[in-house]
């Protein structure tokens, strides 16, 4: 089926609910890949950045930060923020796996299923090529109203249900989205043999717990006070672009959240 309501569906969340300090370390990251920066090179003081962005400090150290753990910049004492002399490598974070290309990658909901040795079905309620929003062109970088694949869909392990999953992705870096069975093929899969590959890398990741909504009760078979968990992600390659944008409701009996947490 083609999806043509650009509106979200019901219950799914928008781009608005990924932290404003990680919105911030996307527009600076285009910032230094737009200006053409080169390892070493010095940013400008994090009072600046603020007043650039229209936030407050506390929000721009928390970019700054996550854009250090990304490998992307590092900090001097005394000096500032500059350009790490790897910042075109992008660190992992999240559950890791091995992607083709060597080294780790983000883990999907299929090489979850693959790991746990549980038989993984989908069932694609609507999926289609539409024009991206301007909140969706910010969060992924692209131009307003670039083509954009989008799918939604129920996720399920050894035929229990488990997640319903809403996925919106740039088509120009992967045009074969279009035209894949997602009822037959993983998402990953389909990423990773595009060419160039696709390989998530580093994902940003926020998870809320609150009611279902009518529609989610019934896809979700919730006929209690079950909450659900709703994760908003979005995942960049291996070139620090936004690759994926995806908002998950799992049932919250059914899903079990897990990271590691360096300082």
């Amino acid at each position: 089926m083609s999806s043509s309501d650009h509106a979200l569906p019901q219950g799914l969340l928008s781009g608005d609910a990924l932290p404003l300090y990680t919105q911030i370390a996307g527009r600076l990251l285009d910032d230094i890949s737009e200006n053409g920066a080169r390892p070493g090179d010095r940013l400008p003081s994090e009072r600046a950045l603020a007043t650039r962005y229209g936030v407050s400090r506390v929000t721009l150290r928390s970019a700054l930060n996550e854009l250090a753990e990304r490998d992307v910049i590092e900090s001097s004492p005394a000096r500032g923020w500059f350009l790490a002399q790897g910042y075109e490598r992008v660190a992992p974070a999240g559950p890791p796996s091995t992607g083709p290309a060597g080294g780790p990658s983000v883990q999907g909901f299929a090489d979850y299923a693959e790991q746990q040795g549980l038989r993984l079905r989908d069932s694609v309620l609507d999926s289609g090529v539409r024009a991206a929003t301007v909140q969706e062109s910010e969060l992924l970088r692209v131009g307003p109203g670039a083509a954009l694949f989008e799918m939604r869909r129920l996720r399920f392990l050894d035929d229990i249900v488990v997640v319903l999953e809403h996925n919106r992705l740039p088509l120009a870096l992967c045009p074969q989205l279009a035209d894949t069975d997602f009822t037959k093929d993983t998402l990953f899969a389909t990423l990773r043999r595009a060419d160039p590959p696709q390989v998530p890398k580093v994902a940003d990741y926020s998870v809320e717990a609150r009611h279902p909504t009518e529609e989610e009760g019934r896809l979700l078979e919730i006929a209690d006070a079950t909450p659900v968990l709703v994760a908003t992600q979005l995942a960049f390659n291996q070139n620090a672009q936004p690759l994926e944008l995806t908002a998950a409701v799992y049932r919250g009996d059914r899903y079990h959240f897990r990271a590691s947490i360096t300082g």
